[in-house]
C-alpha cells in the first residue's frame, strides 16, 4: 500500500468543510487532479469515503471510520516533521520542563532568561515537579528534564548533574527566644514544636536526619506541602521549620513576622539537581538547554551561587 500523503491531507480538508475548488486554488492543482487523488485513495483503502449531496462532498460512512485514525497519523507525521525540522535548526523546539515551586521564584527563571537570550526562538512547556521521594522521575517521561532536589532511585533510567547546595535555614517566630542568634545548632531547639512538610517529601527526610544527627526526633505538628503555609505557621508563632535560605530581593528575605537563622549542624542543605532521561535521546532544542544549565552552573553564574559547582 503506496498512499499519497496529499491526497490523505486533502481528504482531511473535505471532511472538514472545505470544497475540492478551494483546495484546488491553494494547490494550484486542477479539480479534476484532486478528484482523482480522492478515488486512487478510496481504492487503496477499499471503501468509497465520500459521497456527492448536491454540490458538496460528505463523508460516509466508511470515511467517518476511517476519520479519526487519519487524524491521528497527520498528527503523528507532522510531530515527526517537526522533530526533523529541530534537529535541522534547534531555535524551533520545545524544551518541557518540571520544576519544584519553591524554585520557581528564582532559579528557573534566572536559567530560561539566560538561554532565550542566545535562543529567542525556543519554545517551553513548564511542568511543576514534587520533592516526593516515591514519585516518578520526569513526570513519567511526559518531560524532557527536571530541576529539583530529590535523587531518583538507582535503578531509574535517570542521569542527574548537581547544579547547587542550597543552604537550609530555621525558619522562627520573630519574637523567639533564639531569633536574636545569627546563627543556632538544632539541639537548642530540641524541644520545640516543628512545622514540617510531607513525611514523603525530600525536604521533610533532611529535616528529620538533621534532628536525629542532633540527637532528637522533630515533634510536628503540622505537616504540609506548601513553603507559604509553613512560613505562615512560623510566622503565627505555632512553631518552627526548616526551609531553604531565603533568596536576596525575595519576599520572605524582607523584614517580617519570620525570622531566618543560619543552622551550625554539618550537611544543613540541600542538593538542586538536574535531571534527564539515560534512555531517551534529547531533542536539540532540550539538549541545549541541558547543556547551559550544566555550564552556567559550572561557571558560577546561577544566582546567588559563588564559584563553581562542586562535583
Amino acid at each position: 500500500m503506496n498512499m499519497d500523503t496529499h491526497a490523505l491531507r486533502w481528504l482531511q480538508q473535505v471532511a472538514d468543510g472545505t470544497t475540492v475548488t478551494e483546495i484546488s486554488d491553494l494547490e494550484a492543482i486542477t479539480q479534476s487532479g484532486v478528484s482523482r487523488a480522492l478515488s486512487r485513495l478510496e481504492a487503496e483503502v477499499g471503501a468509497p469515503l465520500l459521497r456527492r449531496s448536491g454540490r458538496t462532498l460528505r463523508m460516509t460512512h466508511a470515511g467517518a471510520v476511517f476519520k479519526p485514525h487519519l487524524d491521528a497519523m497527520l498528527h503523528h507525521l507532522d510531530d515527526g516533521l517537526a522533530a526533523v525540522s529541530q534537529l535541522i535548526d534547534p531555535d524551533t523546539g520545545t524544551v518541557a520542563l518540571a520544576f519544584l515551586p519553591s524554585l520557581g521564584g528564582w532559579l528557573v527563571p534566572d536559567l530560561v532568561r539566560s538561554f532565550r537570550a542566545a535562543h529567542p526562538g525556543v519554545g517551553y512547556r513548564f511542568t511543576l515537579g514534587t520533592d516526593a521521594l516515591d514519585s516518578v522521575p520526569l513526570d513519567g517521561g511526559r518531560v524532557d528534564l527536571e530541576i529539583g532536589s530529590r535523587r531518583p532511585r538507582e535503578d531509574a533510567a535517570v542521569h542527574t548533574a548537581l547544579l547547587i547546595r542550597e543552604p537550609l535555614r530555621l525558619a522562627l517566630p520573630r519574637d523567639h527566644r533564639l531569633a536574636g542568634q545569627p546563627s543556632i545548632e538544632l539541639a537548642e531547639v530540641a524541644g520545640e514544636p516543628f512545622i514540617g512538610f510531607h513525611s514523603g517529601s525530600a525536604l521533610r527526610k533532611l529535616t528529620d536526619d538533621l534532628c536525629e544527627q542532633a540527637g532528637f526526633r522533630p515533634a510536628v505538628i503540622f505537616e504540609g506541602d506548601d513553603m507559604s503555609n509553613v512560613r505562615g505557621f512560623v510566622a503565627a508563632g505555632l512553631g518552627i521549620a526548616v526551609v531553604p535560605a531565603p533568596r536576596a530581593g525575595s519576599p520572605e528575605s524582607a523584614s517580617g513576622p519570620v525570622v531566618y537563622r543560619e543552622i551550625c549542624d554539618a550537611g544543613a542543605f540541600r542538593d538542586i539537581l538536574l535531571s534527564w532521561s539515560a534512555g531517551r535521546r534529547l531533542l536539540p532544542a532540550a539538549e541545549l538547554f541541558r547543556q547551559h544549565v550544566i555550564d552556567r552552573a559550572a561557571a558560577g553564574r546561577l544566582p546567588g551561587v559563588q564559584g563553581a559547582v562542586e562535583r
